[in-house]
């Protein structure tokens, strides 16, 4: 299976890439062909909403877009993984959902299969529940098959991230897929 890896996080070693690393691992020992694309990174530009892509075509925009559609395009699963800002994901994730916008028709047509990884500092409940609801329905919008979430609550830095218990389940979550 062919896995692209949408990366929010602007912290290139942070608590969301560290359980991400750890997803792609399983994933690569199952035999998985794995791509990140670092959506923090990349050279994106927010969608301006002015309908020139009729949600099918060529975008206004000329930046990295063009490199994350045709990597999910040719992709049979998407990972989308964020450290939680403001019970959401990064506005870097955001940025490159909102311009799903352009290829929509086409997206949606794959039914991907998908899975969010997300870190947040706090442990507290109701923590994950807005950005977990949001890619519920994303997945629903996007005719995506949703195949699970890792939340890693108490994960406010890489190291404390590295001795949770999301680590291993990352981790197997990657060899399971």
């Amino acid at each position: 299976m062919k896995i692209a890896v949408l990366q929010g996080s602007p912290h290139k070693s942070g608590s969301s890439n560290t359980l991400a690393k750890e997803f792609m691992r399983g994933a690569k020992e199952a035999g998985h062909n794995v791509t990140v694309l670092d959506a923090a990174h990349m050279d994106m530009h927010p969608c301006l909403g002015c309908g020139h892509c009729g949600m099918n075509g060529e975008c206004v925009h000329k930046d990295d877009n063009q490199t994350i559609r045709d990597t999910l395009l040719s992709s049979d699963m998407v990972v989308f993984a964020t450290p939680i800002y403001y019970f959401g994901v990064s506005s870097q994730l955001k940025m490159v959902i909102d311009r799903f916008y352009s290829y929509t028709m086409k997206l949606s047509g794959k039914h991907l299969k998908a899975v969010l990884i997300t870190a947040a500092w706090d442990d507290n409940e109701d923590v994950m529940p807005y950005c977990a609801s949001y890619y519920e329905k994303l997945c629903r919008y996007m005719n995506f098959e949703n195949c699970g979430i890792v939340l890693g609550t108490g994960c406010g830095t890489p190291e404390t991230t590295k001795e949770s218990v999301h680590m291993q389940k990352a981790y197997q979550f990657g060899k399971s897929v």
